[in-house]
């Protein structure tokens, strides 16, 4: 039979087994009785989410309800379902907390950030050495994931292919902060030991990062086994070639749990404030002892962060990377207070009752 047909029977209704499960879920979801189940997205497919329960995936739709109010489940979330084995139908509807949110802001003129996956506890934010290692894009991929509440681990991939690995990881933690930098090989499997830690059972660690950095191949040296295709880098630019094109959910054989992502080359920020404090920690620090609390660090006189720029304590590069991410920031809020004035007004235009309807109902009334 079908794994993903398969009816639900009582065991598999067992929640102990989802992998993340805990006593806050337990607390959230004892409202349910039967026939309601719990379990853990672990794709999407259009109309279509593929969940985990005890022992299976099955295949589940959307209710009507959720579809009206715009709630739909992300990779990671756990989800109540609806089980009618009169019809051998599950229907998810409802998203349980969310612990942690890892969330971009969305392309074009859409003011909505858009949620990549939930319930994280750590994301491995994967690079590599070569073209690839691009320390701006680091600090972006820091600013989200701090913003996630996630904690961050950067992966230097590829160690292999390089003269001086050791050189590469100091650049990462020029700019990293306390944040973790581990060099390591996906392919021939060297330095995964170090990364065991973040994978315990029952914990849930997410990849970023760029196309052809080797995300597949990190999680196929996991699954010591060919799950996820890959492909080589392109040889003129080195850059990736998108094989994964879904978020998917994948259970280790430790119990352990890894989302691989799409390979993002430029991750929009969305509300990422308190994230931009925290990749930019060192700057934060330095900015206490400005003479103006309002300081943009810019030309003012008195400004502790252009000294330190100056006196060589801070990288010129790493200051002007926060002043744009900041400006980003400022410009993504800017617009989303426009869109939610212009979705007030439409509001408000809505509830106006227009010249002939009030004549109509002053004649009425008489």
């Amino acid at each position: 039979m079908d794994m993903h047909s398969l009816p639900i029977s009582s065991d598999l209704a067992d929640k102990t087994t989802i992998p993340g499960w805990d006593e806050e879920l337990e607390s959230a979801f004892s409202v349910y009785k039967d026939p309601y189940i719990a379990g853990r997205v672990v794709s999407r497919h259009k109309t279509n989410w593929e969940v985990l329960i005890s022992g299976t995936i099955i295949k589940a739709g959307l209710s009507g309800a959720l579809l009206r109010i715009g709630k739909q489940p992300v990779v990671g979330d756990f989800v109540v379902l609806l089980n009618q084995e009169e019809i051998n139908s599950s229907i998810i509807v409802n998203v349980l907390p969310r612990k942690t949110c890892l969330s971009r802001g969305a392309a074009g003129d859409n003011n909505e950030e858009q949620v990549i996956a939930a319930n994280i506890d750590t994301i491995f934010i994967v690079t590599a050495t070569g073209k690839d290692l691009n320390l701006r894009r680091i600090e972006r991929y820091l600013t989200v994931v701090y913003a996630s509440g996630a904690k961050p681990v950067i992966v230097l991939n590829k160690a292999d292919l390089t003269d001086k690995p050791t050189e590469a990881v100091d650049k990462i933690r020029n700019i990293a902060g306390d944040v973790p930098v581990i060099a390591i090989s996906a392919l021939s499997k060297a330095g995964l030991d170090k990364l065991e830690i973040y994978i315990a059972p029952g914990r849930t660690v997410a990849l970023v990062g760029s196309s052809g950095v080797g995300k597949s191949t990190l999680i196929n040296a996991f699954l010591d086994g060919s799950v996820q295709r890959t492909k080589d880098i392109r040889e003129g630019d080195e850059k990736g070639r998108h094989t994964t094109t879904v978020r998917q959910l994948f259970l280790l054989p430790n119990g352990g749990v890894i989302i691989d992502n799409p390979g993002i080359r430029e991750i929009q920020l969305g509300d990422s404030y308190d994230g931009l404090e925290k990749a930019f920690s060192d700057i934060a620090r330095v900015a206490e002892k400005c003479r103006f609390k309002d300081c943009t660090h810019d030309q003012e006189p008195g400004c502790a962060v252009q000294k330190a720029v100056q006196e060589g304590s801070i990288a010129k590069e790493r200051v002007d990377s926060y002043h744009k991410l900041n400006a980003e920031l400022a410009f993504q809020s800017e617009k989303t207070e426009i869109g939610l004035k212009r979705l007030e007004k439409k509001k408000y235009k809505g509830m106006q009752v227009s010249p002939r309807k009030l004549r109509e109902y002053k004649e009425k009334s008489y």
